[in-house]
Formats: structure tokens, sequence, C-alpha cells
């Protein structure tokens, strides 16, 4: 096994462990992938102050997102195939985050159910990830098993009403479970221990979707159907409709624009994310981290601002806080940890964050989350993105 000391080691091995049609599926944007790349590239420019002689000793990156105490802050976000990346990986994922005492997320297509990880977790509140579809009907019963799952925050995203053009995925004819042509099995025999994880599960498709949708029973008739249910018709009013449902603490993932985020305002949501999907969706947006000041500048007095996209490490983290955010998702991050490792890796990568995050905060000379502004960052780092 070799020493794992950073999320580039994960990504490594989860390359090389995970089938490659899921590795690509987590480790790719849309287009050309300038925005994916950007999202990571562009936490580089910020560089930090150091102090030094500051009393130190003790330190926490203890905190709150959405009023939840949290080790860190820092959720995991909603991804969706984490089941595929590893065999019942969002009960895992849901389980490592349940230990360090940071909020998952299941996304509407997760490979694992709401029942499946509310029953491995033993009850233990998580946060769901809401998809509008066209079918109202299986909406408002998602909404339904959600709170009945004890889930505490509802986060609805916003920038999935078409989907952007994956190239990867495209040619890799991404499904779940893979399609058993030539080229799959050829991959797949050399995947041994991914392969001997799915043979003992029976979480293969999308848990939320089979089985609780008329018609929809298998593959085939679950492929049909989601081409037809991503909703482009999606509004503000939408917004409004899913809060009365839920009628609980609600997040809207997907805010890039200042206007888009005084909306979220106003429709009274608890929180929102600023994200542009990991760069899978319009490629040639700006990157999360370059849209977050404006975001902040704009309605951070009014409504709690979270982040997500790029987040490789603890660093980039303390940037994030420096700049605004009250909280900070990972994505790929946690998905090359499961990927390479399971359980084992997710826990890993949030031990990664958290050191790096903590000592950090130490060299510019903060002992807690509180006192983390941007008179950690240099001006001239940051400044001209506002």
């Amino acid at each position: 096994m070799p020493v794992i000391t950073n999320i580039e080691d994960l990504r490594v091995l989860a390359q090389r462990r995970v089938p490659r049609m899921f590795y690509d599926y987590a480790d790719s944007g849309s287009w050309t992938e300038s925005t994916y790349r950007a999202n990571e590239s562009d936490f580089n420019a910020i560089q930090f102050r150091q102090r030094v002689a500051v009393n130190i000793a003790k330190r926490s990156t203890d905190s709150h997102m959405l009023g939840q105490p949290v080790s860190m802050p820092v959720a995991i976000a909603p991804t969706g195939l984490t089941g595929m990346q590893h065999a019942n990986g969002e009960i895992l994922a849901a389980k490592s985050a349940k230990r360090f005492g940071i909020p998952f997320t299941l996304s509407t297509m997760s490979i694992c159910s709401i029942e499946d990880v509310a029953q491995e977790t033993q009850g233990h509140p998580f946060w769901f990830q809401l998809y509008m579809m066209k079918d109202r009907a299986f909406i408002a019963d998602l909404i339904e098993r959600a709170k009945a799952a004890r889930c505490s925050a509802l986060v609805l995203t916003l920038d999935l009403q078409i989907l952007g053009q994956r190239h990867k995925d495209i040619k890799n004819g991404l499904s779940a479970p893979p399609k058993l042509t030539l080229t799959n099995l050829l991959n797949l025999m050399t995947k041994p221990r991914w392969c001997l994880g799915m043979l003992g599960t029976h979480r293969r498709q999308f848990g939320n979707i089979v089985g609780h949708v008329k018609g929809v029973s298998d593959m085939g008739s679950l492929a049909s159907w989601t081409a037809q249910q991503f909703d482009p018709a999606l509004n503000w009013d939408d917004v409004q409709w899913v809060k009365e449902r839920w009628g609980g603490p609600l997040i809207l993932k997907g805010i890039l624009d200042a206007e888009d985020a005084r909306h979220a305002v106003e429709s009274g949501a608890n929180a929102l994310i600023v994200s542009n999907h990991g760069g899978r969706q319009l490629d040639g947006a700006e990157s999360s981290i370059r849209a977050l000041p404006k975001i902040v500048q704009a309605v951070g007095g009014e409504i709690e601002v979270h982040m997500d996209g790029g987040i490789r490490s603890g660093q980039d983290v303390l940037k994030a806080l420096a700049l605004g955010a009250k909280g900070t998702y990972i994505g790929r991050s946690m998905l090359y940890g499961l990927g390479a490792m399971g359980e084992q890796g997710v826990t890993k990568a949030l031990e990664i964050i958290h050191n790096e995050l903590d000592l950090s905060m130490a060299f510019c000379g903060r002992t807690s989350v509180s006192a983390i502004d941007q008179s950690v960052i240099l001006p001239g780092s940051f400044s001209p993105w506002i």
C-alpha cells in the first residue's frame, strides 16, 4: 500500500482501482473542461499572509453549517453514482462523515437509496439533494421519503435543468451497472477489487428511482425515464413549491450570479451554495472561488453562503472561508478516497483536509474558524475578482 499524504495520492490510487467509465465520470467536466480545471487552478492564485509569534497553542476547526455543529466547516457534497465508485459507496461515505462530525449529502441520483443510508447510519440525520423533475408526484414522494428518513436539510440543485455535454461519459457509454461490452469487460478484468465488491452487493442501480416510479423497474425503462425527466421549465415558483412541501432548512445549490443570489434570498432559502456543478454543466463559466467574493458581497449578510468546486486541500477550505464562505463541500476529493480505499479512504480524505486546514490556520496566526477573514490572504491575489 502506498503512503497517502494528500488528495492527489488518493486520486492516483482511485484511477487504478475504479473502472474507467466511473472514474471518468467523477474526474471530468463538460466540453473542453476549462471550468472544471479553473475550479481547482484558481485557488492557486490566492496567497496567504504568514504570521509569526502568535500564540497558536490551542486551535479548533469546530464550526457550524446551517446551525449544525461540525468538526470543520466542510460537508460531503452530493455526487451521483457514488455507489459505482465503490460498492455501497453512499453508505460508506455517510458512515465516515457521521464519525468525523460533518454533514453528508445524498444525491437524488445515488445508487444506495434514502432508506438504505438512513438504515445503515442508524437514523443519524443527513442532508438530501433534490433534482426537480417533470414528474411532480414523484418529487413530492421523494420529499416525503427524505422527511421519513429524518434528513435534516434539503439541498435543491438549480443548475441541471438540462444536461451539459460531457464528452467522456458519452464516449464511455456511461451506465449503471455498466453494459457488458467487450471494452468494458476488458477494463473490468483489471479491477478485481471493484468487481468483488459489486458481486457482494445488490445495490447497482439508482436506488431512489427504480421501484419508486411507475413503469420503471430496470435499466432500460430507467434510461428512457430520466432522459425525459429533467425539467427545463424549472423556475423560482418551483423553488417555492419545494420549500412549502419540505418545510425544513432549504439550501439552494448552483448559484454563480449575484442577481440569482438575490432571488435565493427572496425565496426564503436558509443557505445557498456557490457552485458550477463541478464544471460539468456550462463550460466557460467562472470558477466557484472567483464567483464567491461577489456573492458574499451581495447577500452574505442576509443568507448563509457556502461554496463547492475545486477543493482538494485544507488550504483551499481556508481560502474559501477567508473570502466569506461559511461552509464548503468536497465531492471529487471524497470520491477519490472512496474509489481508492472505500470507507477508509473517505476517512483518510477527511483527515488530510482537516490536518491541512488546522496547520494552515496556525501558520496564518488563527486559532478558530470565527477568526478567519480576508486578512489571512494577500489582497492583491484576490481583489481583482471583486
